[in-house]
C-alpha cells in the first residue's frame, strides 16, 4: 500500500514531491491525472491514507476528484494544492471535505509536516498493519542504490521479464515488490515462491497446480502460483537452484505462454510477468550444465544487480535508524539509538548477510541492549570480535583514506605529515612490548640501537622516558 498518492499534471511538482517523500521514507504513488486514480479505486485497489492533488488539471479537476474520493473512501485525508490561491477555491476545497489547502509554491518541509499530520489523523485502513504502511519500499542514498532506483523508474510502464542478481539478503524481493507496485500490473496479485525452499517433487505442483487424483494425496484440484498470479507478477526467487526438468517446463511457459496442471489435459494461458532472482552466477551455472542456456536468455531480458551492503556503507546509518524504529513499533517500545562511535563501528563491518543481517541485528538490539543509547559494548560478542579482526586488518585502507583526505584539503608535504606518525607508532608499540628496553625494541624493529635512540628524541616519544639501553 502507498501511504500517499500524488496527483498533478505538472511533472516537475510530482518530481519534487517524489524526491521529498523518498527522502523521508514515506511510501507513495504518483499520477498525472484524476482519471488514473479513479480507475484504480474502481478496480478495488486499496486507497491511500493521504491524497495530495492539484486543483486545476486537464480533464477532471482536483475538486471533482476530492468529491468522488470522499464519497467512495471517506477516511482518506485529501490535501488540495493550487498555484491559483483564491478564496473561492479554498472554500470549495474545505466544503468538499479537504484536510488542508496548500498554496504553490510551497516549502517542502512544510509540505512534509502537513502530510505527516494528515497520515496521523486519517483512519487506519482495515486489515493493514501499522508497521506495514509506514515501511518505505527501499532505502538508500548510495550511488549504487540510485542506479537501482533509476532502473525501477525506467521499467515503470514495462511488462518485461526482469532478472535480479545479488548476494543473499541484499533486498532482491523488495526490488521485485517495487517493480510490481510501479508497473501497469500493480492492481493485480504479486505472488512469490522460493524455488530452492520447496522439495523437487512438490515444486512442479506448486508452480502449475494439479488436478484431483494426479498423484497420491491430490484429493482436490489445486491452482498453482502461475494461476494465482494471473494478470500480475510471479516472483521466482533463487531461480538458479531450480531442477533441470522444471527449467524445461518453465521455458515452455515463457516461450508460448501456456501450461498444464500436473495430471491435466487442458492448456491454460498464463498472463503473468516473471521477475526472477538469484545469488548465483547463472553464466557459470550454464557452463557447468546446471542451468539451461535458452532459459537463461529468456530470463535475462532486463538485469538489475543489487549491491551488497559493503558497497553502500554510507547507507548503514540510514538503514540502522529505520530498522530500529521498525522493531520498536513491532514491540511497542521506544526506539533505541546508536551512539556515533557505535554507528561508525557498524559502518566498518562487512555484513556478509547484507541488509537482512543488519535488520536482524537491530531487532536484537531493541530486545537486548540495556539502555536507550547503544554503545559498541552493547553489540553481540561475535560481532565485536569480527569487527576487531576487520579493523585490525584494514589499517592500509585507513591509511589510504587519510592520504586522500589530506590531499583533498591541499595539505602540503603529506609524506612529512604521515611518516613521523607511522614511525612514532612503530617505536612506541615496540618499547611497550619490551618494557622500555631499547636494545630489544631496536632488534624487534630491525634497526640499530643508536638509530632508535635518535628517533625517540626526534619524535618526542613519551614511551622513551625511563627506557633502558640494555
Amino acid at each position: 500500500m502507498r501511504l500517499v498518492w500524488i496527483v498533478d499534471d505538472d511533472r516537475s511538482i510530482r518530481w519534487v514531491l517524489e524526491k521529498t517523500l523518498s527522502r523521508e521514507g514515506i511510501p507513495f504513488k504518483s499520477f498525472a491525472s484524476a482519471s488514473e486514480v479513479m480507475s484504480l479505486l474502481e478496480q478495488g485497489v486499496e486507497p491511500p491514507r493521504v491524497l495530495l492533488s492539484d486543483i486545476r488539471m486537464s480533464g477532471q479537476s482536483g475538486l471533482e476528484l476530492l468529491q468522488e474520493v470522499k464519497t467512495r473512501c471517506p477516511s482518506v485525508s485529501v490535501i488540495i494544492m493550487t498555484a491559483y490561491s483564491d478564496l473561492e477555491s479554498a472554500v470549495a476545497a474545505f466544503q468538499g471535505g479537504a484536510f488542508e489547502y496548500l498554496p504553490k509554491p510551497f516549502d517542502v518541509d512544510q509540505a512534509v509536516e502537513l502530510i505527516r499530520r494528515a497520515i496521523g489523523e486519517s483512519a487506519q485502513p482495515s486489515g493493514v498493519a501499522e508497521e506495514d504502511t509506514l515501511a518505505p519500499e527501499i532505502l538508500g542514498q548510495a550511488p549504487a542504490m540510485q542506479e537501482v532506483f533509476r532502473a525501477i523508474g525506467r521499467l515503470a510502464l514495462s511488462h518485461a521479464t526482469v532478472l535480479l542478481t545479488g548476494e543473499s539478503g541484499s533486498g532482491k524481493e523488495l526490488v521485485a515488490h517495487a517493480l510490481h507496485r510501479h508497473s501497469p500490473r500493480a492492481g493485480k496479485s504479486f505472488i512469490a515462491i522460493n524455488t530452492a525452499a520447496i522439495p523437487k517433487d512438490l515444486l512442479e505442483s506448486e508452480l502449475f497446480g494439479h488436478e484431483r487424483g494426479a498423484f497420491t494425496g491430490a484429493q482436490a484440484q489445486r491452482r498453482g502460483r502461475f494461476e494465482q498470479a494471473e494478470g500480475g507478477t510471479l516472483f521466482l526467487d533463487e531461480i538458479g537452484d531450480m531442477p533441470l526438468e522444471l527449467q524445461t517446463r518453465l521455458l515452455r511457459v515463457l516461450s508460448d505462454g501456456h501450461f498444464y496442471r500436473v495430471g491435466g489435459h487442458s492448456s491454460i494461458k498464463a498472463n503473468v510477468r516473471i521477475i526472477a532472482a538469484t545469488h548465483q552466477n547463472l553464466e557459470s551455472r550454464v557452463k557447468e550444465g546446471l542451468f539451461r542456456e535458452d532459459l537463461f536468455h529468456r530470463l535475462n531480458v532486463i538485469r538489475i544487480r543489487l549491491p551488497s551492503l559493503r558497497e553502500r556503507r554510507e547507507d548503514i546509518p540510514l538503514l540502522t535508524r529505520h530498522f530500529l524504529q521498525k522493531s520498536a513499533r513491532e514491540l511497542g517500545v521506544e526506539a533505541k539509538r546508536l551512539s556515533e562511535p557505535a554507528l561508525k563501528y557498524l559502518s566498518g563491518l562487512d555484513f556478509s548477510g547484507n541488509v537482512r543481517q543488519l535488520e536482524n541485528l537491530c531487532h536484537w538490539l531493541t530486545v537486548m541492549a540495556p539502555g536507550q543509547q547503544v554503545e559498541i559494548g552493547d553489540l553481540p560478542g561475535e560481532l565485536r570480535e569480527v569487527a576487531a579482526q576487520v579493523l585490525a586488518s584494514d589499517w592500509e585502507s585507513a591509511l589510504a583514506d587519510e592520504v586522500d583526505r589530506l590531499l583533498a584539503r591541499g595539505v602540503p608535504e603529506v609524506h612529512g605529515v604521515l611518516a613521523p606518525t607511522f614511525e612514532r607508532i612503530l617505536i612506541a608499540r615496540a618499547l611497550a612490548h619490551t618494557g622500555g628496553r631499547r636494545s630489544e625494541a631496536a632488534q624487534a624493529l630491525g634497526i640499530g640501537r643508536n638509530t632508535l635512540t635518535r628517533k625517540i628524541a626526534d619524535l618526542g616519544i613519551d614511551g622513551g622516558k625511563g627506557a633502558v639501553a640494555e
